[in-house]
Formats: C-alpha cells, structure tokens, sequence
C-alpha cells in the first residue's frame, strides 16, 4: 500500500461508533452502539472504553447508556468556528453553474441591506446592471424577499417601510402596498423556502434566491440565480429551483445547519 495513502484501520472502524451515536436522538444502549457501528458488542465495548478515557464518548452511570462526550463538542464547535461559508459557497459556484446552467450570485446582509458579494455570469448571460457591492431592494429582488423573510424582523423593518415608502409614490402595482401584504409575500417565501420575483426587478427577468443558514440557524447567505424568461424556467420544482433548493440545502448541512 502507498505510504502516501495508508491508515489505521482501527481507527476508521471506531469512527464508525461515534457516527452512529452522532446520528442518533439520544444516548443508546451498547447493543445499540455495537449494531451502528456494524460490530460485536464486545469489539464496540473496547472502543468505547477508550472513547471515554479521550473524553469523546460518556456513559450514564444510571442507565447504561453512550453519547457523545465534551471533547466530541469541543471538536465539533471547533470545526464549525473554522468554517466561512462564503469560502464554502464560492468553491461550488462552479459546479453549481454547471447544474443550472445561468448567472449565479452570493449575497450576505450588509449595513445597508442584501448585498452582492460574488458575481459570476454564464455564457447565456443577461444584461443585469448588477455589479459587486449592490444593495438589492426587499421587495423587487428575489435576494431582497429572501433576506426580508429570514433576517431577524427588527433588521428589516426599517428598509421595508421605506420601501414601501417609494414602492407607493412611484404606483408600483406589481409591489405590496402595505406592510401587511408585504408580511403575506415574505410569509409565503417561509413557507415556500426560497424567494422568486418575475419581471418586478428588470423586465422580463427571473430570479430566484435560495437561503444558506449556519449551524445556529441564521441566515449566512444567500444564493440568487437569474436569466431572461426566453431561456430560464421559472417555475416551482423546475430545472433550475431544484438544483439551486438542492445546493443551499447541502452548503446549510455542511456548515451545520440542523445539527442541533
């Protein structure tokens, strides 16, 4: 075996234990350990008697049961502290572009509002005017809808009146006219999971924004796609909302939303 490439097999199988234990609700029996771990409850039971001397692994003195130890969360917490999504997020633009196939932009809350972070254009490109730094309007853009819905209310509040404001003296009647019905579009992105505006931010254009959460569940980012309606599938369950649903579901997964 390649020097390179060889490993400690006994590692690699108890890892498998503290998978099983890391996948489970709630501390198991050593049956339970032993039968995740794809092992004898004998074989599991020497692991994790070292686990528990490294501190990854305890064990209830009362009920006989395993879960996970403090030093499993300190490497936990430690790992999540490494992780920047916007890193994570512009190493899989690439391949994300080649999923849905048109332009693709980052987005993070800045102090003005949404704002395009990384911008990367397909060759079926449209003519936006959207350039690094832009702040997206909450009701127009499709990044706007989906930081207004998850971005804590006191944040937003402040933008939304005044767009509102704006929205009203111009007569926009493709826009909400009041708060409440701005509170039904962002309500209906909650439950829909991502914002898609269409023809209210440039004409005969698309979007759709998808939201990425972090490991305390706020919303790290978001991922906004856009094209003309003569090439871009606008509709719920599509060729481009279900690769983009798809790809801010995994970035949120790896940078530990849900894990709680």
């Amino acid at each position: 075996m390649d020097k390179e490439r060889a490993g400690i097999q006994s590692v690699e199988v108890g890892f498998a234990l503290l998978e099983g234990l890391t996948r489970a609700r709630g501390p198991l029996m050593l049956k339970d350990v032993a039968a995740a771990g794809g092992m004898s409850a004998a074989k599991a039971h020497r692991y994790l008697v070292s686990f528990q001397r490294l501190g990854l692994v305890t064990q209830d003195a009362r009920t006989a049961r395993y879960d996970l130890g403090p030093a499993a969360l300190k490497l936990g917490l430690a790992s999540l502290a490494r992780l920047d999504a916007m890193r994570l997020a512009r190493e899989r633009v690439p391949g994300w572009m080649e999923q849905i196939g048109h332009t693709l932009a980052l987005a993070v809350w800045g102090n003005h509002g949404p704002t395009i972070v990384h911008w990367e254009e397909s060759p079926q490109a449209v003519t936006a005017n959207l350039r690094l730094g832009d702040v997206m309007p909450l009701l127009s853009s499709a990044t706007g809808r989906c930081f207004a819905a998850y971005m804590p209310p006191e944040a937003v509040a402040p933008l939304l009146q005044q767009e509102l404001t704006q929205a009203a003296k111009l007569r926009r009647t493709d826009l909400p006219a009041t708060l409440d019905q701005a509170q039904d579009v962002l309500a209906d992105v909650r439950e829909r999971g991502m914002a898609r505006v269409v023809d209210t931010l440039l004409p005969g254009i698309v979007a759709f924004c998808a939201p990425v959460f972090d490991a305390g569940g706020h919303l790290a980012l978001g991922i906004t796609t856009l094209g003309s309606l003569a090439t871009f599938d606008p509709e719920w369950g599509g060729a481009i909302e279900v690769p983009l649903r798809a790809a801010a579901a995994q970035l949120s997964t790896d940078l530990g939303a849900g894990s709680a």
